[in-house]
């Protein structure tokens, strides 16, 4: 089981979250501070106070007073209004790290939910019941609205829900598991609504996965400095010292150690006619290290708001003040997202470019295309366009969505983040990027056969057989998608990590 202490969620338990299910418990010392802000909603309640999203309308229409009586009804009129989500449902694992981050930014007790309400979030949560949640339809701020609004609905017992793969209505799944569904209470649906768990969830999934794919690209690249006889002499750690990026300096550090020893590399030491190694194999410290660097601030930005507070308005029961403001304005995770997309695009870009190396024998050394007899075997050429297409697309996903705003709610929402679309896209660039560098896996393993029998170093030669136990040496033509595919689950396994030693913020 899964402790988490609402506020102090570490990234290693959101990457936990992220991958399989575990039953999760909350930490019971937060619940007195969901009792406290619970109990200051009833008082308003009670004195009829005039509070925005407890008993007045939402957005523009906040200065509609909503009788008492009618409140029950205005929280279960929000949810309905609001889940309008369209497009492709967000995956199961995806979904589930969402409703974590949920139920942990509601028990740090500034909200005004009831116990009961969290519990039954939590029961849901182990009984493995993922709302339907639509990809499409939240422009990241009054919070991702539509989104969340399809989640409360299944809480409320309506919608549709999906348990063990099959889509189901939440109302079944729920009296099948023994949960009953909520009424909600006075501020309870806005609470659920509002928020930045759905842009924040679906920007971890793509860190989460860009991490991944560095770690890989980092193994690839080395793979093929010795593919095509490249030199470890841009490593050298003075290089980087000078220079004192310290992801730069980091990834130096782990591609000397990955060709530490290298029977190819001391192959052509000495003697060798060539100065320098194209960028692609050179600026591989660079490039990488800098790609590094972006993905540890936007890990750093987005474990911050796993763990806020994002709706509105706030209650402070301490004080008694309820207090609108703007949590739910997902700026910071836009552009951690566009950050994380940007990375991963440059990861992508740089891969096709090894990849483009290695096939060309007047750069390469090499048989054209890595294939013996070319001309009656086209070999690598077209796993290469392949790459190509998906570095180029990865070109015009790349362009930052948090530079975008349209105004909604007649104007009273006027500038939003557009940080969900940014989150999407940049995991629609990482899974490019985990095929391009799929791609290079298998080209770089081809190009180490044709050095034999010189061999690398001992950690590459693992990660060399670890490929051949699935794709087998390219000898002449063959259907070469289940070779491509078979090397993109190696890296989304995350079978290929255990040879990369990055120092990924891991707080």
């Amino acid at each position: 089981m899964l402790h988490l202490k609402p506020g102090h969620v570490s990234l290693s338990q959101l990457r936990e979250v992220a991958v399989a299910f575990n039953p999760i418990r909350l930490d019971p010392a937060s619940l007195g501070a969901v009792r406290a802000s619970a109990q200051l909603v009833q008082t308003i309640v009670s004195a009829q106070q005039p509070a925005y999203g407890i008993n007045t309308g939402f957005g523009k229409l906040a200065k509609v007073h909503i009788p008492v009586d009618q409140l029950e009804q205005l929280q279960t009129n929000l949810v309905r209004s609001h889940a309008v989500g369209v497009g492709p449902l967000l995956d199961d694992d995806c979904v589930r790290l969402i409703m974590a981050l949920k139920i942990t930014s509601l028990a740090r007790g500034y909200s005004g939910v009831r116990e009961e309400t969290l519990a039954t979030l939590v029961a849901m949560y182990n009984a493995e019941i993922w709302p339907c949640i639509p990809s499409q339809g939240s422009v990241g701020a009054s919070g991702d609205l539509a989104p969340l609004a399809h989640l409360t609905l299944a809480v409320m017992g309506e919608g549709r829900v999906r348990t063990q793969g099959r889509l189901r209505g939440a109302d079944e799944a729920l009296r099948e598991a023994g949960i009953e569904p909520i009424r909600l209470a006075a501020k309870e649906g806005l609470a659920l609504l509002n928020g930045t768990q759905v842009s924040t969830g679906v920007a971890l999934m793509a860190l989460f996965a860009a991490e991944q794919v560095c770690s890989a690209a980092v193994l690839t690249g080395a793979l093929s400095v010795d593919a095509a006889c490249g030199s470890d002499a841009p490593f050298d750690a003075r290089i980087h010292a000078v220079r004192g990026q310290p992801g730069q300096i980091a990834l130096a550090a782990e591609y000397r150690r990955l060709l530490r020893d290298s029977g190819i590399r001391e192959s052509h030491r000495h003697n060798d006619s060539r100065v320098q190694d194209p960028y692609s194999l050179r600026c591989q410290p660079q490039v990488m290290g800098a790609c590094f660097d972006v993905l540890a601030q936007a890990a750093r930005t987005l474990l911050i708001e796993a763990n806020a507070v994002s709706d509105n308005p706030l209650l402070f029961p301490e004080s008694g003040d309820v207090i609108s403001g703007g949590n739910f304005h997902a700026e910071p995770v836009a552009f951690a997202a566009d950050q994380i997309a940007i990375a991963a695009a440059e990861i992508g870009a740089l891969s096709e470019r090894r990849i483009a190396l290695l096939i060309d024998a007047s750069l390469s050394g090499l048989p054209p295309f890595l294939v013996r007899e070319p001309g009656i075997n086209s070999g690598f050429m077209i796993a290469h366009v392949t790459a190509a297409a998906l570095a180029s697309e990865n070109k015009t996903l790349a362009h930052p969505a948090s530079v975008d705003s349209l105004p909604t709610s007649a104007n009273q929402e006027d500038h939003v983040s557009m940080a969900t679309f940014a989150a999407r896209k940049a995991r629609d660039i990482v899974a490019n990027v985990r095929r391009i560098v799929g791609i290079e896996l298998l080209t770089a393993c081809q190009g180490i056969d044709f050095r034999r029998p010189l061999m690398s170093s001992a950690v590459l030669e693992s990660a060399h057989a670890r490929v051949r136990e699935r794709v087998t040496h390219f000898d002449a033509d063959r259907y070469l998608a289940p070779d491509l595919l078979a090397a993109e689950t190696l890296i989304a396994n995350g079978e290929l990590t255990e040879y990369v030693d990055l120092p990924f913020h891991a707080a």
